[in-house]
């Protein structure tokens, strides 16, 4: 194929301002789908993803329109993915930005477009939904000039839902995005971008061929892995798989070679020729640091070995999750996951339940502190159970971000209350135009990770947005607070909290935990402690039963006798019973103000 005829490019923008819809759209017009075929979110294959509204994995499809072969890769908009869309780009020559008519330039959007500026990539600024009742084209024509630095002439419009513009697009994309470069007859160089476990076909590995070729029956070599495979399927997207015979410099498809062992495939790892290898491997990508970690174990313990090769099916798919073996004294064994966010968390929790039917239990969240001891060794704690002693600790530092957040200038206040609220550290206030302002604030990341963005659209009205980065660690007066139950800690309840707020906290979690651990027959005390200082205590009266239902009249002394009894029988059962805690017990710590 010749190269000239190739175009690569991906599709970026904040959450909800139709990536999705205009990528359906594309394959509409091109004819890479019929009427019949055709529904909403087309591309999002997953069954979560159609339900919540969002993508969650970037998807790679060629279309053919005119003479030319176009990959498209639609990528996602919230900010816990943006891992999946720097890969995506590392694919591609050219982005389309979009952002939506009615709501403008939105923190991802920016985040979004220096991400796609860093890779030296064409992009195309377009402004979407403009058949919308609330469109405001000018305004956010001259915001996207004014915010981004781009020439107002080089924006185009569409209403994908309509199917209005979409030609002038796919013109546009043949006209400014630089077709792919490379040498075809150079030793073979394909960047694995993603891949996915067939139980078929073993690893289904997604490349784009940046220097030569590969052909069917060839025997390539994974260089990070350092094994040799003899490829059995090659093949594009259109978007349903479709083999093909060769894949040749630029261009994006898939590659099977019975892979069984998910361990061997890594994403940004190098596919070469076995016979003829490249001399340098590509640069692949930065590894990707978790932000939030929470324990995962199987309700069953038999399930354990089940939830292992679960994960490693699924960090094949998606390789921004990282997890490790881990045992507790009240769970058993599971694992401890590391994630990008609260929602990347959520969505792993559910396909885990979904896709390989594992009942599980999460452990509350939390975020990666530094401990530095007194010896000069320095940790990175994210198990609160896994905390040295106080004495052994000199300093004890959280994470810090960077968010910027995109408002109406009329919540102004009340956002700022908020962070305030969160122990930000105010950085400034830009004014965008008469009626929308960028705030920056300096928080501790265990401030933002909870519940913060939703409290930003409830005081904006839905049209706040947050976009935030890591700037490192910062010392904090940071303490462990332990839930005892009947005296006895429970190891996965731990929690590192600032001492300020540890009394509210414990008192929070308390009452809240006393509204979900089931009665029992015997008295459940719930403590919330601080070393050995208890900060916060209530119990669960336990289960009335009537034992001197049965007597009538006669002396007190016999029912004084049986009262002893079953108060001693009470007394023995909270020694030696066991409470059973339920999910909602650990899923507490987040519904906690």
């Amino acid at each position: 194929m010749d190269l000239n005829q190739l175009r690569n490019f991906s599709i970026i923008a904040h959450i909800d301002h139709g990536k999705s819809t205009l990528a359906d759209r594309f394959l509409l017009e091109t004819g890479a789908i019929s009427q019949r075929e055709f529904h909403d979110q087309f591309l999002d294959d997953m069954e979560l993803e159609r339900e919540r509204g969002i993508t969650i994995k970037a998807r790679a499809v060629r279309i053919r329109y005119r003479d030319y072969f176009l990959n498209l890769i639609d990528t996602p908009g919230h900010v816990d993915f943006t891992y999946e869309v720097s890969k995506s780009l590392s694919a591609c020559e050219g982005v389309l930005l979009l952002v939506d008519a009615a709501q403008g330039v939105e923190a991802q959007t920016v985040t979004n477009y220096y991400l796609a500026r860093e890779r030296h990539l064409k992009t195309i600024p377009i402004i979407t939904k403009i058949d919308l009742a609330n469109a405001d084209v000018p305004h956010v024509r001259h915001e996207i000039a004014q915010m981004l630095q781009i020439k107002e002439e080089e924006i185009l419009t569409v209403s994908a839902k309509r199917g209005e513009g979409i030609t002038t697009i796919l013109d546009t994309i043949i006209e400014r995005v630089p077709p792919p470069k490379g040498d075809l007859k150079a030793p073979l160089k394909a960047l694995i971008f993603d891949s996915r476990y067939d139980s078929y076909k073993g690893v289904i590995t997604y490349v784009r061929v940046v220097e030569g070729r590969v052909r069917h029956g060839e025997k390539v070599r994974l260089i990070q892995a350092d094994h040799i495979y003899e490829v059995m399927e090659l093949g594009v997207f259109t978007p349903h798989e479709k083999s093909v015979s060769e894949l040749a410099v630029g261009e994006v498809g898939y590659l099977t070679a019975n892979i069984k062992d998910v361990s061997h495939v890594h994403i940004g790892d190098t596919v070469t020729n076995a016979d003829r290898p490249a001399e340098k491997p590509l640069p692949g990508y930065e590894p990707v640091k978790p932000m939030v970690f929470c324990g995962l174990y199987p309700v069953n313990a038999k399930d354990y070995s089940s939830l292992r090769d679960a994960l490693a099916k699924l960090k094949l798919n998606d390789a921004s999750f990282v997890y490790e073996p881990e045992t507790s004294a009240s769970l058993g064994f599971g694992f401890r996951a590391g994630f990008l966010g609260l929602l990347h968390m959520d969505v792993i929790r559910e396909r885990l339940e979904r896709e390989f039917d594992l009942a599980l239990l999460v452990t509350a969240p939390n975020v990666v502190y530094r401990v530095v001891e007194t010896n000069k060794s320095v940790m990175f704690l994210d198990n609160p159970t896994n905390l040295p002693p106080p004495n052994h600790i000199a300093s004890f530092e959280e994470p810090y971000i960077d968010a910027r957040l995109l408002i109406p200038a009329s919540s102004l206040g009340a956002v700022m209350k908020l962070c305030q609220d969160r122990r930000g550290i105010y950085v400034s206030t830009e004014y965008i135009d008469a009626n929308r302002a960028m705030l920056i604030y300096q928080m501790p990341f265990a401030e933002i990770v909870l519940d913060f963005y939703d409290k930003i659209k409830s005081l904006t009205s839905g049209y706040g947005s947050l976009n935030y980065e890591f700037i490192g660690f910062q010392p904090s007066d940071l303490v462990k607070m332990d839930i005892l139950i009947n005296g006895q800690p429970v190891d996965a309840l731990s929690l590192i909290t600032v001492r300020q707020k540890a009394y509210h906290r414990g008192r929070s979690l308390v009452e809240k935990l006393k509204e979900v651990i089931p009665r029992q027959l015997f008295e459940v005390v719930i403590q919330a402690a601080i070393g050995s200082k208890i900060i916060a205590r209530d119990s669960l009266r336990p289960l009335g039963k009537n034992v001197t239902a049965k007597c009538y009249g006669g002396d007190i002394t016999r029912k004084r006798k049986l009262w002893e009894k079953q108060k001693a029988g009470k007394k023995r059962m909270k020694r030696i019973g066991k409470i059973d805690l339920p999910q909602e017990a650990f899923m507490t710590i987040l519904e906690v103000e």
